[in-house]
């Protein structure tokens, strides 16, 4: 597959307060929290992430989906991308979080029912 943006993710310790800031401003609809205080945006566009347990960071990046994301991550890290949120099994899906050389971050997902 090719390598596609398709997801977003915001992450805050201030979630209600970015809920209705980007509800009132894009018209979004923020899902309620989950046990991991993840809130779905428009039901699968994107993520408002509450990162108080995490501490606190903040950060707004886009997803690219990949078909391996331990291997994106390996061949990231030997371009000079350094790991921010190493691999992560979320059930259905499987994503990391990177910071490319500029400390930019990006993530890298994929759904695991897709290969």
């Amino acid at each position: 597959m090719a390598a596609t943006v398709n997801y977003f993710e915001i992450g805050t310790p201030h979630a209600e307060e970015a809920r209705r800031f980007y509800g009132a401003l894009f018209d979004w609809t923020v899902g309620e929290p989950s046990p991991q205080d993840y809130r779905m945006v428009n039901a699968d566009q994107g993520g408002l992430w509450d990162t108080t347990s995490l501490g606190g960071g903040t950060w707004a990046i886009f997803y690219v989906q990949v078909d391996d994301v331990a291997a994106t991550v390996r061949e990231a890290e030997k371009l000079g991308a350094t790991v921010a949120v190493p691999l992560v099994d979320g059930g259905a899906i499987e994503f990391a979080h990177l910071l490319d050389p500029d400390g930019n971050r990006f993530g890298v997902w994929r759904p695991k029912d897709a290969g």
